[in-house]
This record gives C-alpha cells, sequence and structure tokens, in this order.
C-alpha cells in the first residue's frame, strides 16, 4: 500500500495536470459576457467599501496560537501532547470580551475597530493540500474545474473596474511566483481566469523593489523603450501561437500591456515607491518583506488601487506551514505581522480610508496538535514527526492541519466594530459551534461589501460562472453596521 507520502505527490501531480489543462482552456475562451437577466432578479447590495486589502496568512494559521486560545500549557519535557491546547497564553484586547494570544499586542489595540470571525469552516477536500484550499479559498471554487477560475481580485477588477484608471485595480504583493515550491499552483489562482489577463494581478513579489516595475529599464531612452512596447504588441498580435489563443483573450492581452505602459508615465507611479514614506512611519512596517507589504498596501490604497493581496508568502514548510517547530516559528512570524498590521488599521483610520476600505486577514485553514482534518476525516497526517509527549522545543506547536474551525479579521468597509462573531469548542476537537461561516458566505459578505451581488453570473462557453458558487453565496448580514 501507498504511503501518505506517495500519495500526496500523486494527488499534486494529478492536481497540477488538471490545473494546466484549465490554463490551456483559459487562452481558447472567448469574451465572458455580463448575464445582466439572472441580476433582474436579485437586490444589488449598497456598496459599504470601495477598496479591498487581504492580508494572506498562507500556510494555515494556527487558530489557537493566534485569535482563538484555549488552555495555555508552556513547555516541558514530558508533558503529553494532549493536554496542550495552546502554546501561548492569552492576553487582553481592548474589546472586554474578546482575548487573543501573546506576541499579538498591537494588533490587540485595534481589535475595536473590526470584526473576529471564530466559526470560519473549510472542507477537508479529500487531500489536504495546501495549494487546493487556497485555490478554493482564493476563487470560491474547488479544483479541478472545467474553467479556470478567477481570483477573488480579478471579479472585483473585471465587475467594478479600477478606481484610478492609471493604478491596477488588482495588485499582489510579496508571493514569488517563480522559484519556489508548488508555483505552477499558485499561479493557477493568482490569475483572472477567463476573464483576461487584464484584469489579473500585478505581481509585485518584493515590496521593496516596487518602484523598479513601474519606470522604464535603466539607462534607456524613452524611444527606444517605446519601440520596444510597439515590437512587444506586435509579437503577440502575430505569434505563430495565435490560433490557441481567443480573440478576446488577444485583445485582453493587449489591453493589459497598453495598462502597464500607461502607468510608466504617470504621477501615481510614486505610490510604488515606499523609499518616499517618512523614515518614523516607514520604521513602523519595516519588520520584513510582509510588513514592507502592508505600508506598500496603505500607499496604493491612497493612489486608488481597488484590491490588494499582501501575503506572508507560502513556501512549503516555512511560515506558517508549520510541520515541526511551531512554536518557535510563530513567535517570529508575530514579530513580522503584528506591529504592520496594527499600523496599517491606524493609517487607513487616521487618512480617513478605513470606512471605505475592507481589511481582511484569513488563511486557508487553522492546525491542532492532534488532528488532521476533521474528526473521522481519512486524511494522512503530515506532522513530520509524531510524538505523544514533549521531548524537545521542536515539538511544541501546531503541526497538523486542521479544516473544521478557523479564524478570519475583518476591519473597516462596513464591519461593526468590537465584535466577536461565532466561536469553537472550548475542547478539543475545536469545531465551530455557533454561527458557521463557509468561504462562499465569506465571499458573499466580501462581494456584498465591495457592491458585487454574490450572484453576479457570467456566460462563459455557454454556461453561467457566478461570483458565489452557483450563485448560492449569502452574506452575512450581522458582520455589518445597521
Amino acid at each position: 500500500m501507498a504511503n501518505v507520502k506517495q500519495l500526496e505527490i500523486i494527488a499534486r501531480r494529478q492536481f497540477v495536470q488538471s490545473l494546466a489543462a484549465m490554463s490551456t482552456a483559459a487562452l481558447m475562451a472567448g469574451e465572458p459576457r455580463r448575464l445582466f437577466a439572472a441580476e433582474e432578479k436579485m437586490v444589488q447590495p449598497k456598496a459599504t467599501a470601495d477598496s479591498c486589502i487581504l492580508l494572506w496568512m498562507g500556510g494555515g494559521m494556527a487558530a489557537p496560537d493566534t485569535f482563538d486560545p484555549k488552555k495555555y500549557v508552556p513547555f516541558e519535557v514530558g508533558v503529553p501532547v494532549k493536554e496542550i491546547e495552546s502554546t501561548f497564553p492569552a492576553i487582553d484586547t481592548v474589546v472586554d470580551n474578546i482575548k487573543i494570544t501573546a506576541g499579538l499586542e498591537n494588533i490587540a489595540k485595534v481589535m475595536d475597530r473590526g470584526t473576529l470571525i471564530r466559526s470560519h469552516v473549510l472542507p477537508d477536500l479529500g487531500h489536504i493540500l495546501h495549494s487546493r484550499h487556497q485555490y478554493h479559498w482564493h476563487t470560491g471554487y474547488v479544483p479541478p474545474q472545467t474553467v479556470a477560475c478567477p481570483h477573488l481580485g480579478a471579479w472585483m477588477a473585471k465587475v467594478l473596474g479600477p478606481k484610478n484608471p492609471v493604478i491596477p485595480a488588482f495588485i499582489n504583493i510579496g508571493q514569488r511566483l517563480e522559484g519556489v515550491g508548488e508555483q505552477e499552483e499558485l499561479k493557477a489562482f493568482t490569475t483572472a481566469g477567463f476573464f483576461g489577463s487584464e484584469f489579473g494581478p500585478m505581481n509585485l513579489p518584493y515590496p521593496e523593489d516596487a518602484a523598479q516595475s513601474v519606470r522604464p529599464p535603466k539607462g534607456m531612452q524613452s524611444d527606444r523603450f517605446e519601440s520596444r512596447n510597439q515590437l512587444m504588441k506586435k509579437l503577440i498580435d502575430q505569434s505563430p501561437r495565435r490560433e490557441f489563443i481567443s480573440d478576446y483573450q488577444q485583445q485582453s492581452m493587449l489591453r493589459s500591456l497598453e495598462n502597464a505602459h500607461r502607468l510608466l508615465s504617470a504621477k501615481e507611479r510614486a505610490a510604488f515607491d515606499i523609499s518616499l514614506e517618512p523614515k518614523e512611519s516607514y520604521e513602523k512596517y519595516d519588520t520584513g518583506r510582509f510588513g514592507r507589504g502592508c505600508l506598500l498596501a496603505r500607499r496604493l490604497v491612497e493612489a486608488g488601487a481597488r484590491f490588494i493581496e499582501v501575503t506572508t508568502e507560502y513556501v512549503p514548510f516555512l511560515n506558517w506551514d508549520t510541520h515541526a517547530n511551531g512554536h518557535t516559528t510563530l513567535q517570529a512570524m508575530k514579530k513580522q505581522i503584528d506591529g504592520p498590521i496594527a499600523q496599517l488599521i491606524l493609517d487607513l483610520e487616521s487618512r480617513g480610508l478605513l470606512d471605505r476600505t475592507l481589511v481582511i486577514l484569513a488563511s486557508e485553514f487553522s492546525r491542532d496538535m492532534l488532528m488532521e482534518g476533521v474528526p473521522g476525516s481519512n486524511a494522512g497526517d503530515q506532522a513530520t514527526e509524531k510524538v505523544d509527549v514533549m521531548k524537545e522545543l521542536k515539538h511544541y506547536g501546531q503541526h497538523r492541519h486542521f479544516t473544521g474551525g478557523s479564524c478570519v479579521m475583518l476591519w473597516g468597509g462596513g464591519i461593526k466594530k468590537g465584535q466577536l462573531y461565532g466561536e469553537s469548542a472550548p475542547q478539543r476537537p475545536f469545531l465551530a459551534t455557533k454561527n458557521p461561516v463557509s468561504v462562499m458566505d465569506l465571499h458573499a459578505t466580501i462581494f456584498s461589501a465591495m457592491g458585487i451581488s454574490p450572484a453576479t453570473a457570467f456566460d462563459v462557453e455557454n454556461r453561467p460562472f457566478y461570483a458565489t458558487e452557483d450563485g448560492k453565496g449569502k452574506a452575512v448580514k450581522e458582520l455589518f453596521v445597521g
């Protein structure tokens, strides 16, 4: 019988093959046309936000060690694993009935500006692969699909368009798409799918280098750069692979080139240069790439960006992907995210932007010390080393994927302030026990805040494709003011 690792490799290989097929299909897809007939039957939500920032904790952020503290048991050799529920003690926040865990002291001070959801639930999806769950979370659809599904940000770019015609509507900060593990899987959902490349993300893996992305190559004369731009458009138009690209997708690619070229000569490109930020402000964000990404996101929202994702970056077995040495790793992760996230909220608020900017902190699933998936799941245990009692510090932490209950934080954008929504069980298994919020309904909530009906549909290859699966997502009304 194949072992768990072999089954994981087979599942991942099959997943990549299905994604490759979808990518090819996306290039051949014709123009997606809005199905207004469906919208005549639904009430359009009133937008409470104009911009959206997704703070993505890629790799599986453990709720018991971050936003949903349970019984704390400090590390000690010989302590049974089953007794440990949280590896960080709980701390107070500025909201009386909300506690989070040590290491998030700055975020604790801005909890009164938003709502904490403690009942986000994710499906097991058979093999619990980060790439499958991240695809599902970012698109709302479980892979494989017969079409290339658009990212959440691409929906906003397509339906709402740019706030500022010069600034890309969809910007992705902090995630490398080359030279990292599972790069093909990451590319599969970091895309506009069948909408076309003009609605896809501007990828900025290194925030400190973002300014380089919006200026012509150093030393190149403007006329030479212009001629290169024209040559590139000609090559796309006359590509020998032209037969494999639909007219719509080809024109979308050309429009994306035009949009990029227009930005290079616009004054708004200064927003991409975080070195222009005053030193005192810059230092508050300078905890690493993620922190600097939060600073860049704030500057881009000020300049008129529609949707921005800032990620701690998903790389297998790094950052939140704690299959071993979890507690120590989370100490470092909290130092990266705590100050910048809190400062982002405070800066948006002081600039009068928070009320119309929806900020989301989320991850593809939670983690547990004992359980893979949910009770009864047949998912293979992916902990690097399985022990019954603490022997070394590396054993101390949440090392297994848990899909039964996760946390999401929402700030701004019409969301209630200082609210705790939902809850998980006080004892293991920490399943969501009150007001569960699925990916579909969370997406419906996000879309509704941005003024997009969850039932918005486009005709793709003679079939309707909805913003939420089958148009059935329901916004959680209790999360909104009024």
